[in-house]
């Protein structure tokens, strides 16, 4: 069994007009991602299908290339490349049905001038991305945790107040835990 290499294969769907933010200026962002993760990737319209002999690299690749179909750039995307990082997607939909509804509730996590998805950046150094019918956040497992759920309690209809309360709280927790493994 030695030599045998396993092919192993995702297939994504984004939309339309996230492929040309995927492929780059003259194909060079999708032959990065490729020369980065080791894959080969395919687009056939808004299906990607990304090919490889290693399976954790495939997975990534899958991931980055959901991340940038939500909305991220590539840039932040590439993060899941770390160890540690991960790719939070939350569909909208699930708190709100209706067009109008959708719409105040994406307005609730971006905040007045950006000011709400900034302080959730800043306090988690996370990246949020409000893109169709989803927010989505990319960060390392623990801050990504934090910000989903401060994003969760807005879209359940709190305060902003509480959410920004949770995040400084976790924070402050995270930080002691930290300080107590040294």
């Amino acid at each position: 069994m030695k030599g045998l290499k396993m092919k192993v294969s995702y297939k994504v769907l984004i939309p339309k007009e996230r492929v040309a933010v995927l492929l780059g200026e003259g194909g060079k962002m999708k032959k990065m991602i490729e020369q980065r993760t080791s894959t080969k990737i395919i687009i056939k319209e808004e299906e990607v299908t990304i090919n490889s002999d290693d399976s954790y690299k495939a997975w990534i690749t899958q991931l980055i290339i959901k991340a940038i179909g939500r909305g991220f750039k590539p840039s932040k995307a590439l993060i899941l490349l770390n160890d540690g990082y991960k790719l939070e997607i939350m569909d909208i939909t699930d708190f709100e049905r209706t067009r109008k509804g959708k719409v105040r509730i994406k307005g609730r996590i971006i905040g007045e001038e950006g000011k709400t998805r900034k302080f959730i950046e800043k306090e988690t150094g996370c990246h949020v991305s409000v893109y169709g019918k989803t927010i989505s956040i990319i960060g390392s497992d623990e801050w990504a945790n934090i910000a989903s759920n401060a994003v969760a309690i807005l879209l359940n209809g709190a305060q902003h107040n509480t959410a920004y309360n949770y995040i400084q709280k976790e924070a402050k927790k995270l930080k002691k835990r930290k300080l107590r493994t040294f």
